[in-house]
């Protein structure tokens, strides 16, 4: 029985990623065994960047069902950037806690049959905890969570840095004093480690330490042809970001960082614009604009490969919360179709013939007014990051312009908007 567990225990360390194949996670290598092995056994703060699709995170529920069975007496936190995608780990480390393996090897290792005592989305235990504190061995949590009162022996941050924190300087500041809280948190002797991707030279990731690197040209795990196409599916910054590891940098961007504004009511008696997508790759882009005394003010959103006919509903009932007047729309696709499909469904609408070259449209028009022009974020009307991205992403090559294309022509609209056509209540 001794060697039994002893043998055991030497899988667990070397080869780890054995008892993830035994569990079905067939995908995993050796280099996986050498992340779980850091992520378990090891002793200082480390920082895993690695590429998307590289199963960091499989490696994640792994390790911390492995935490749970080998360290039962130490409290763990685990942090994503949204309770939903906390609640998607718990759930993969409580069904690995749960497998017929995962059983047996408690048995080889304390002779007890493993029970989990607490199984929701945010909090996981087994019956190997003794003591009457309550605490759970694992406890997840969304970055938007409180941690007054919370301490552990373990801190894993997953993800707690994405597109937003490209685009909004606020979100980058709150998630660095979300990061600088959990040591605070972290009990003395513990550890935190750190997975994800960058995004801005100044996120989270400049507070964190012993970085290393796994891009998507050095752990063979997708194939150069798998590869290029995923490049051609997606913006600069983003294969950039999510593959290469790196942020572009703004130097020779045409729109740099942008500002952002809270009150919804300064976009009300504002005109709305439809840049509309009728199939393929082309999303469907919606600007409300309005115009104050000290400049722009816009809420824009992206509908990535989406219809116009599918966002429609959604759109008109932005419009009538903002109290945004006429749409203006391209009439030159559709032959004036969505024009009247909007007035239709009881909303003005105005549309235009396109005539100007979309690159001189946008780099006049929109870079013109980008210093004053502020965009919407707040509680009821989130920003939208992809959509912004796709305005920070923009020149002349991009594949992917609808947003920039919507508040360049919204803007180039505003001083054709009908003055008699603005929101009236219960219209």
């Amino acid at each position: 029985m001794a060697d039994e567990r002893q043998d055991l225990i030497d899988l667990i360390y070397l080869h780890p990623t054995e008892i993830a194949r035994r569990l079905g996670y067939d995908k995993l290598t050796e280099l996986h065994d050498a992340w779980i092995r850091a992520m378990v056994f090891g002793d200082d703060d480390e920082t895993l960047q690695a590429h998307r699709g590289s199963y960091k995170t499989t490696c994640i529920a792994i390790s911390l069902a492995l935490i749970i069975l080998l360290f039962p007496e130490q409290r763990t936190i685990f942090m994503r950037k949204t309770d939903t995608d906390v609640a998607e780990v718990l759930a993969a480390t409580s069904n690995v806690l749960k497998s017929a393996y995962f059983r047996s090897m408690c048995q080889t290792l304390y002779g007890i049959d493993l029970a989990l005592t607490k199984d929701t989305t945010t909090e996981v235990s087994t019956n190997l905890v003794l003591g009457v504190s309550g605490a759970a061995q694992l406890l997840g949590l969304g970055c938007g969570g409180s941690l007054t009162g919370k301490h552990a022996d373990r801190v894993f941050t997953d993800d707690i840095i994405n597109i937003k924190d490209r685009v909004s300087a606020a979100e980058r500041n709150r998630i660095k004093l979300i990061y600088q809280e959990l040591q605070n948190i972290k009990n003395r002797g513990g550890r935190i480690f750190n997975t994800g991707t960058p995004w801005h030279k100044d996120d989270a990731f400049s507070l964190m330490p012993n970085i290393v690197k796994y891009d998507c040209y050095s752990t063979g795990l997708i194939d150069r042809d798998e590869l290029a196409k995923i490049e051609r599916s997606m913006s600069v910054s983003l294969f950039a970001a999510n593959y290469k590891l790196k942020h572009i940098a703004d130097e020779e961007a045409m729109f740099k960082e942008p500002r952002y504004f809270g009150d919804p009511r300064e976009l009300h008696d504002g005109i709305g614009h439809i840049d509309a997508a009728y199939g393929g790759k082309d999303g469907t882009a919606f600007t409300a604009l309005a115009k104050t005394p000290d400049g722009w003010r816009a809420y824009i959103r992206l509908w990535p490969e989406r219809h116009v006919d599918d966002c429609l509903p959604e759109i008109l009932r932005l419009c009538k919360e903002l109290r945004i007047g006429t749409i203006f729309c391209e009439k030159n696709a559709d032959k004036g179709y969505l024009r009247k499909r909007i007035i239709r469904m009881g909303h003005p609408c105005r549309g235009y013939t396109e005539n100007q070259n979309k690159f001189i449209k946008v780099s006049t028009y929109l870079r013109a007014e980008w210093a004053g022009l502020r965009l919407l974020d707040c509680d009821a009307y989130p920003l939208d990051a992809e959509a912004v991205n796709q305005v920070l992403d923009y020149n002349e090559n991009a594949e992917h312009d609808d947003m920039p294309d919507s508040l360049a022509s919204a803007i180039r609209a505003y001083g054709q908007r009908p003055q008699i056509r603005g929101f009236k209540e219960g219209v």
